[in-house]
């Protein structure tokens, strides 16, 4: 089986993390769907840039009652979308405790993590604007993205653009474990 990839949904309760992940998944979207409490997805031989790769979702539950299992959510993950609703400036306020939390748990500034304003089809009802979230995404060193979870608008690109950093993450530490390894190897006489 190809290399299994884990990617981590986080944001605020209704932003639309499952509408995403669903319209990735099954290609369809889900108006009325339930507060989740943590649901997992695989997606096995995954076409990315010509290569197959397995993806796991965890798509997490937005509210705080389950602060006690998020870290180990966290730890877990090899990449993280950070999602908030272009329609409410809360939540991409919000946005600071997830991205503070990941990196306490990973310790680790280069984490793959994309910035995801979702709702971008409801262009009337839009309070955050495009230069906040990527200035926010800029000060983070990490991708913006908008999404539609409704039209499916960048929701497939967004994964793709994820799991090519993720991959990227994991080869430059392949290549310096070999670098280690062969550093072990030298001997001077």
């Amino acid at each position: 089986m190809s290399e299994v990839h884990k990617i981590i949904m986080v944001g605020s309760g209704g932003v639309g993390k499952s509408a995403i992940t669903l319209q990735f998944m099954y290609a369809e979207f889900v108006k009325d769907y339930e507060p989740t409490k943590a649901d997992s997805y695989r997606k096995t031989n995954f076409d990315l840039d010509g290569a197959e790769i397995g993806i796991d979702i965890l798509d997490t539950a937005g509210q705080e009652d389950y602060a006690a299992i998020r870290d180990n959510y966290y730890r877990s993950g090899d990449g993280f979308f950070c999602v908030f609703s272009l329609l409410e400036k809360m939540t991409f306020q919000e946005t600071d405790n997830f991205r503070d939390q990941i990196l306490r748990v990973h310790e680790d500034e280069s984490v793959p993590f994309i910035l995801v304003g979702n709702k971008c089809d409801l262009t009337e009802e839009r309070v955050v604007s495009k230069a906040d979230a990527e200035s926010k995404a800029k000060s983070w060193n990490v991708p913006y993205l908008e999404t539609s979870a409704k039209t499916k608008q960048n929701v497939d690109e967004a994964y793709k653009a994820l799991l090519r950093l993720i991959i990227a993450k994991k080869n430059k530490e392949k290549a310096a474990q070999k670098t280690k390894k062969r550093k072990k190897k030298c001997l001077l006489l």
